[in-house]
């Protein structure tokens, strides 16, 4: 990721949906001023989703999102389907293109965003008549409806408008309600061999800037050098944050009344839910040498020899139940198909997804009946020190 561009998970999500050859990528086309999709007449020419970032003046960074069309009469019209059903998961504004009026299926579509806004675009309205128009627009009269030709450029301003009625109210931070304006907070972050060649990682990047933006005081240690610091400074730290991998060794040597976090729970609390996730860790005491975990990750990464994810929490768990307990390990945006094969699910702080997404995998998770918690949730627990976090 480029240092001076908006993290994806950071970025609000505005999904286009509709049937083939609706217009969903002449309107981002339009819209964006420039060829982000392919655009033929063609059936199924979108194959896979395509996205956009781009800053869309109040709303801020967002990801435009191109999905198949909906209706596929092509040889890959199941996978197609699948790939569009991932990107609602993620969807933080849905944008439903319509050019005729055939709307049985966008009103089924429709349903499968429950409580995200919507807003139906009436594309193509140079060629379409007045009473087609009005019939669309009956059958979507309790939403927010804008007509529009992306081919001719015309109504795009309109979109723009309803778009920006959906800026959201405030913006969450990872640490609020936890530091405030000349609190001194101190990154412990290991430069073991998992560690980034000369950069840091995005959670880190993102804590180190927040904290400048509330002109706190930022201090960034190994954890070998921790003791040392700790005796440099004048005053104990307000907050610690740690990687998770090393919380047990940190509440050793912080000061007994100095508040201690990870990452990932800063981001687990930014994101998801941590309440699920704090009462799921209970669900690691009923495991049993025949049980089955699954390791989350919300993106996809070389993996290394001391891996959070892939090494040091399934050690942990044999460690604790046997080597014959199952554990595997996912990575991506979407949970496998065969989620419901497992007991429990750990899944990393998220920070390269947005918060609908990760939201939406921790509902999918409670449906199925089945346990979600969090990297550093895990972590702490197994560790013992659970009850002694702060998030």
């Amino acid at each position: 990721m480029e240092l001076n561009k908006t993290n994806s998970g950071n970025r609000i999500h505005i999904g286009f949906f509709g049937r083939v050859n609706s217009g969903k990528s002449s309107l981002i086309n339009a819209f964006a001023d420039r060829d982000i999709s392919i655009v033929s007449s063609k059936e199924g020419t979108t194959t896979d989703p395509v996205y956009k970032s781009m800053e869309i003046k109040s709303l801020g960074p967002c990801l435009l999102m191109d999905t198949p069309g909906i209706i596929d009469n092509t040889e890959l019209a199941e996978k197609r389907l699948k790939r569009t059903e991932d990107v609602i998961l993620k969807t933080d504004i849905a944008v439903i293109v319509i050019s005729d009026t055939k709307t049985k299926d966008e009103k089924n579509l429709i349903k499968s965003f429950k409580d995200t806004p919507i807003i139906v675009v009436i594309n193509k309205i140079d060629i379409l008549n007045d009473s087609e128009i009005k019939k669309i627009k009956d059958d979507f009269k309790n939403y927010s409806i804008v007509e529009v030709s992306a081919l001719k450029k015309l109504g795009l301003d309109l979109f723009l408008e309803e778009l920006l009625k959906f800026k959201p109210e405030r913006e969450e931070k990872l640490f609020d309600g936890m530091v405030k304006e000349k609190d001194l907070v101190l990154l412990v972050i290991p430069q073991d061999i998992a560690a980034p060649k000369n950069r840091l990682i995005l959670p880190q990047v993102q804590s180190i800037r927040e904290l400048l933006d509330k002109n706190s005081i930022v201090t960034m240690v190994k954890l070998e050098e921790l003791s040392d610091v700790l005796l440099l400074l004048n005053k104990n730290p307000d907050l610690i944050v740690a990687d998770s991998s090393v919380f047990l060794e940190v509440y050793e040597k912080k000061p007994k009344d100095v508040k201690l976090t990870s990452f990932s729970i800063l981001f687990a609390k930014l994101k998801g839910d941590i309440g699920e996730y704090v009462s799921s860790a209970s669900a690691i005491k009923n495991l049993k040498e025949d049980s089955k975990i699954l390791i989350a990750e919300c993106c996809t990464h070389a993996p290394a020899e001391e891996d959070i994810g892939r090494m040091k929490i399934p050690n942990m768990i044999r460690k604790k139940f046997g080597e014959n307990i199952k554990v595997d390990v996912s990575s991506g945006a979407v949970f496998p198909d065969n989620i419901s094969d497992y007991d429990l699910i750990i899944q990393c702080g998220g920070c390269m997804l947005n918060s609908k997404n990760i939201k939406n995998r921790i509902k999918i998770a409670k449906e199925k009946s089945i346990p979600i918690t969090n990297y550093g949730i895990a972590i702490a627990y197994f560790k013992g020190i659970l009850d002694k976090i702060d998030f």
